[in-house]
């Protein structure tokens, strides 16, 4: 007997639709389509191409009929959100999470609600893109759109609306908006009706691993009748969900962003945390994901736009092999995430410009830049590993890296010498695995999350990278420390 799963699964450069089939006891993974995902420009705001994508999708799940899924699941990034009328149609294009419409918003809302009320209701770390801040400021320049809006739903909510006709919003993305209080599990309405942002557009919340109902014959006739299942909808949430993490284990999602942190029965919400910007995200099963964003490859992959502009595309393989062969380690660190990095015009700029402030040697090829950015990424995995523990009493001895990031040996390696920890990277489709594994787990292919990791662990290999180098690294570790911005970013 044999069960086939379709995953659904966006992220900030692409999406793609994945087919899961679970055999004697192994799954196997296979890619039916992939699509870019790039926002767009619209009277000088930054949105995303939402009905390309959608139709994309459709396009996917056409694919797929020859052998149909057992079910089929939807999984994005997180934060940003959808506004539909009451006829349920779309309000405005879905903003972008890097659009400017957010700046000084936080501290706006800081002078109705304390930073640490916030905190100590939803556990959430402050990042400007936050739904809160976004939605805030909708609030305060299109008061207009607000009102016309019957309700709002997260971009996987949306795009699991226009598949089963059913808006609910799943958890662990929801958790991702700074409405969610981490205590009772629920809307924090009192919170948002302190800072009026309306909670009647609020959906019912549903967990992962639910159905939520069934592919209508308008998103795919082919398709028809089957089970639409929330997974955790966060892809954070769902690459999590593949692989199991011991007390001493950290994990690192890795792709445009980087999320570190740590899986955990309870939320940790205190003062530390809260200086430490940490975030409480909920997890399958009842877990918390207690973890830290880092601005990950989206420096290495804004450099290679830049490149491009100027007429010199270079590719990853090239640009890691050219960055392991550089003669001069460590002449340029900076922390990823300085404000300057978030969205600048140009990335090579940017670097150059936080180089000559700092007084450091400027890179002068692009293996130069490629290796400052590895080498700083390395250097701030282990600032915030050091948090970590701080905040959980124990010591991280193995970091679990997954995702398409996983693949960047030479990242890999960096991070088990800047560390000290051993590194076991993979799967690099954790995301999609995660998707399939509660989707197994909604349908009753499994009887429990562990059975489904456990599949999951014996059907696809992991590479191990242990430290080679610790001396050198922590030669620098102190210079690389006085860059570091922990607080509010």
């Amino acid at each position: 007997m044999s069960a086939n799963f379709l995953a659904i699964d966006l992220g900030a450069e692409s999406g793609r639709v994945m087919r899961g089939r679970l055999c004697s006891g192994i799954l196997s993974l296979d890619e039916l389509c992939r699509f870019p995902n790039a926002p767009v420009r619209d009277n000088g705001s930054l949105h995303w191409d939402i009905r390309r994508l959608w139709s994309e999708i459709q396009q996917g799940l056409d694919r797929s009929a020859d052998r149909r899924p057992d079910s089929v699941a939807i999984d994005t990034w997180g934060c940003d959100y959808a506004l539909l009328d009451a006829r349920g149609d779309l309000v405005e294009q879905p903003y972008h999470y890097r659009d400017v419409r957010t700046n000084g918003v936080m501290e706006a809302v800081w002078q109705r609600v304390s930073r640490e009320e916030i905190y100590s209701i939803t556990g959430i770390q402050f990042l400007v893109f936050n739904t809160l801040y976004q939605l805030y400021a909708a609030c305060q320049s299109t008061p207009h759109v607000i009102e016309s809006a019957a309700s709002l739903g997260t971009i996987p909510d949306l795009l699991n609306y226009w598949l089963s006709g059913e808006l609910r919003a799943e958890f662990t993305m929801a958790t991702t908006t700074q409405f969610v209080d981490a205590k009772t599990r629920d809307w924090a309405r009192g919170l948002l009706s302190d800072l009026e942002i309306p909670t009647r557009l609020l959906p019912p919340m549903i967990e992962p691993g639910s159905i939520l109902g069934a592919v209508t014959s308008k998103a795919c006739p082919a398709l028809a009748g089957t089970p639409v299942v929330t997974p955790a909808t966060h892809d954070t949430g769902s690459a999590v969900a593949s692989v199991f993490a011991a007390p001493s284990t950290a994990f690192i999602s890795s792709g445009t962003w980087s999320l570190l942190g740590t899986e955990l029965t309870e939320p940790v919400i205190t003062a530390r945390a809260r200086d430490l910007n940490f975030t409480n995200e909920g997890g399958v099963c009842g877990t918390t994901r207690l973890l830290k964003n880092i601005g990950g490859l989206w420096l290495l992959q804004a450099c290679r736009r830049s490149w491009a502009a100027g007429g010199q595309d270079y590719g990853y393989d090239g640009l890691l092999s050219a960055a392991r062969d550089h003669k001069r380690p460590f002449q340029s660190l900076f922390d990823p995430d300085h404000r300057g990095f978030f969205q600048p015009p140009d990335m090579v700029s940017a670097i150059s410009d936080y180089c000559r402030q700092t007084g450091q040697l400027v890179p002068d090829s692009p293996a130069a830049f490629a290796r400052g950015i590895l080498e700083s990424l390395a250097f701030k995995y282990r600032v915030v590993i050091e948090a970590l523990e701080s905040l959980i009493g124990s010591k991280i001895e193995e970091i679990r890296i997954v995702g398409g990031g996983s693949r960047n040996h030479l990242l890999n390696q960096f991070t088990a010498d800047a560390t000290g920890c051993t590194v076991v990277a993979g799967p690099v489709e954790a995301t999609a695995l995660g998707n399939v594994a509660m989707q197994m787990l909604a349908t009753g292919a499994v009887s429990s999350l562990d059975e489904a990791r456990h599949i999951i662990e014996r059907s696809f290999p992991v590479d191990r990278f242990e430290p080679q180098s610790a001396d050198a690294w922590d030669a620098h570790y102190a210079r690389f420390q006085d860059y570091v911005e922990m607080t509010c970013v």
